[in-house]
Order: C-alpha cells, then structure tokens, then sequence
C-alpha cells in the first residue's frame, strides 16, 4: 500500500492557519477600537480565554459543516457552498455571544468584522484550495491507483482522473487478464497502488471476487466501487435502519419538501423580476437591435423543450443562428455556419439564455438546475443512459452545476461528456442546496463576464 507522507499533516496546517486568520482579525479590531486597554495586561489574559472560546467554536462547527473533510474531487461550488454555510453560523454565533456577554472582544463593530473575517478567510482558504490542486497537478501528494475488470463505468471515471490531474490520482494499468493472487499482490507492492477500483456489476464470480476483497485487505489497498449509471439502486434509494434491521428506502429529494421549493421557488421570482426589471428593461432593446440588423429572422428563438415531470413547454432564447429548418433536430458543432457573429458574442457571454427569466416568471423553469436539452437529444439519450430521467424530477434551469464545471456534452467523446454531465444533474438533484444554488449563480456570473470558453 502506498504511504502517505503529506495528508495527515495537511489538514492540521489548515486549521492551524484559519485560527491564525482568525486571531489576527480579532486581535486587529480590539486593539483599534480599545487603545487605552492594549496596555492592560489582565484584560490580555482574559482575552485568550475569549480566543480559545472563539477557537472551540469555529472547531465544533467544522464537525457539522465538514470544512476540513477536503477529498480529492471536492469541487470548488461545494468548497465555497461549505465555507458559506460555516461563516454564517460561526458569525451569528460570535453575534449572540456578543449580545449575552459585556466581554469588549466580542462587541466590536459586527459588520466589518464579518466583511474582514470573510474576506481574509475566503482569500487564505481559495489560496490553500487551489494551491493543493495545483501541486497535486504537479504529482506531489498522489495516490497510486488502478482499475480491475474494466466496463462502461470504469471508463467514464479514467477519463475524469486523466482530464483532472489537479485531483492527483496516477493510474497503474494491470495488463495481465489472469488475476492470479501472487502477481496481483506482487502488482501492488510493486507500484504501491493505494486503492483499488472495481465496478460494482463485476462479471468475476462470486468466489474470485471475495478472494480479491480478503486480498486487499490483508495487504491495506483501499476498495472503491463504482456504481454503473444504469444502475438505478444507487439513486433510487436511501438506507436506513429499523432499530439496527437495515432497510432501502425510496429517496426523497430535498426539493420534494415544500419548505425547500417554496424557498427556491420565492428566491426564483424575485431574482428574476429584479433581472428583468433592472437589467433586461435597457439589455434587451439593444440586443433586438444587432439580432435584427445583423440577419433576417425574429428576435427571439422558441424551441420546445422537457420541463419538470418532462411537461414539454416553449423555451424562449435570443436567436443566435440564421433561421435554418435544422434547429430542432441538430445540435451545433465547432465553428457552426449557422451561427451568426452576433450570435456568437451572445452564445460566448451566454447572453442568449436571458429571455428565459420570462420562462422562470411563467414557473416553466428555475434560475438554477438542469438545463433542457432540445426534445430530440432528449428522447435519443433517455433509453441510453440510466436514471437520465432523473433530471427532470426538478424544473430545469438557466444555469445548472454541469454548465459551471464545464460539462456541456457537445465536445470530445459525446457519450461520454453526456454521461458525465448527466451525473453532475443526478447529482445535484440529489444534494441540492439553497446556498449551492447561490454558489452556481455567483460562478455563471463570472462565466458571463469572463466569457464561457466551452461555449460554441
């Protein structure tokens, strides 16, 4: 098994620099707010005590947010999504103990405060994030890994460990089609392979596969199993337990709770009267204009796409393309003679997708989720790839975690990139959050201004 040297150390660097941070701004704000006591050396004793405090605290909460559970393919949405929900917590908690204590420390100015500890915590822990990524890109702090009786599923996880190097996994390949235990052992030590993948509907029979199991763990290989996404087990149920009698239970969505969609649901109209109003009321008078100078054609393009329980309705879009009788039935390639040059500004700067707050209004769509496929790419991937479905067990979005990681599933191997997009929807589906829908907004915002490089 391979040795890890760095990890069991990283985490504790982590924690001891996010109390640094945290000291040093506490500190900062007593001592300009209380000059005539930076001098008084019992209050300086009194105040550890208040940081120790104020330490036990941010560690307690970390339990529950799980801001230093850091695995390799955590993403940057669900890093900040983690980091928001924790701030907010420890702030409101800093914020009553303020209230219920004559403690100066604690009754500093609140609110710039909260805006210099987020700061300087957001600024030391996307540096940390993203410089672990980066080394780790560079092959420091790898794990060794390799894949047995390889299938569909498999190669959809190869191709997301080659393509993101930045999460530190170098594979192994283990040519050999006999799995003999000496060899395989031999194999390991050899490489010091630190985890095993194996595909959860393995064609080994049942005797060689316990045989691989007691293998790995007498000799300290981690096991992964990988679901194949035409498995719907994995989706379709959650475990739970009678007293200690274990039962699969069919899952229920976060948004099948009506305080959940009812939040997402108010959260969506006001965000989209505030676009419309503030921002498409002078936008889309301008865009008109250059669609309709620039070629023949309406305004906008409606299409008809999957909805929520796939209730097919009109999603409305600026129309990008010159009026082509392929619009329904094709979707766009590199470098696509149909689009035209304001078109592609539009589709670059996703500015195409803004008459779709119209949609949101009509509650046809969300401001965040899956987006809708036209209905023909639709009804060819749906009977090809399992619990595909699953997307529209919530209304599809404007934006969706798939876009803001780059899954768009029109480039490279298309079977592939659509599996894996597919699995970002299932995911979120699954794990959605009102403070992950932010964290989505806050990056398709940045996309818009930087510009979408997977466009097309």
């Amino acid at each position: 098994m391979q040795r890890i040297r760095y990890s069991r150390y990283l985490k504790s660097i982590i924690i001891l620099l996010d109390l640094l941070v945290i000291a040093s701004i506490f500190i900062f704000f007593f001592i300009s707010r209380n000059e005539d006591l930076k001098h008084d050396q019992e209050t300086w004793y009194q105040n550890i005590f208040s940081l120790i405090l104020l330490f036990l605290f941010w560690m307690l909460l970390s339990g529950r947010t799980k801001i230093y559970d850091i695995p390799r393919n955590l993403t940057y949405t669900l890093f900040l999504e983690r980091l928001l929900i924790h701030f907010i917590l420890f702030i409101l908690g800093v914020f009553l103990i303020g209230k219920v204590s004559y403690n100066v420390f604690f009754n500093s100015d609140i609110y710039w405060l909260s805006f210099y500890l987020f700061f300087f915590i957001f600024l030391e822990k996307s540096i940390v994030y993203f410089g672990i990524k980066y080394f780790r890109s560079l092959g420091v702090n790898h794990r060794n890994i390799m894949f047995l009786n390889e299938n569909s599923s498999t190669e959809i996880l190869k191709n997301i460990f080659k393509e993101r190097k930045d999460y530190g996994y170098k594979i192994f390949e283990y040519g050999d089609s006999d799995i003999d235990a000496k060899k395989l052992v031999k194999f390991w030590k050899d490489n010091g392979i630190h985890t095993l993948f194996i595909p959860s509907e393995s064609s080994f029979e049942e005797e060689k596969e316990d045989d691989i199991f007691k293998l790995a763990e007498a000799n300290k290989v981690h096991i992964t199993l990988i679901p194949s996404i035409t498995q719907s087990d994995f989706f379709l149920y959650d475990l739970e337990y009678i007293q200690t009698q274990p039962v699969l239970n069919q899952a229920k969505y976060p948004l099948d709770y009506y305080s959940n969609f009812l939040l997402k649901r108010t959260f969506d109209i006001l965000f989209s009267v505030f676009v419309l109003l503030g921002i498409c009321s002078w936008l889309f008078p301008i865009i008109a204009i250059l669609i309709k100078s620039t070629s023949k054609g309406p305004i906008f393009f409606i299409q008809k796409r999957y909805g929520f329980h796939e209730e097919v309705f009109n999603c409305i879009k600026f129309r990008t393309m010159v009026v082509n009788q392929e619009s329904t039935t094709k979707t766009t390639s590199e470098n696509d003679s149909r689009i035209t040059k304001i078109g592609k500004f539009l589709r670059k700067t996703s500015l195409d997708e803004m008459p779709q707050f119209l949609n949101v209004l009509k509650g046809e769509m969300s401001i965040v989720g899956p987006r809708p496929h036209m209905l023909a790419v639709d009804n060819y991937y749906k009977p090809k790839i399992g619990r595909y479905s699953l997307r529209s067990m919530v209304s599809p979005g404007i934006t969706g975690l798939a876009q803001v990681n780059g899954l768009r599933g029109d480039s490279g191997n298309v079977e592939v990139e659509m599996k894996k997009r597919v699995l970002a929807d299932a995911f979120y589906v699954r794990n959605w959050s009102f403070v992950l829908d932010l964290v989505i907004i806050l990056k398709t915002v940045l996309l818009v201004i930087g510009g979408d490089k997977n466009a097309k």
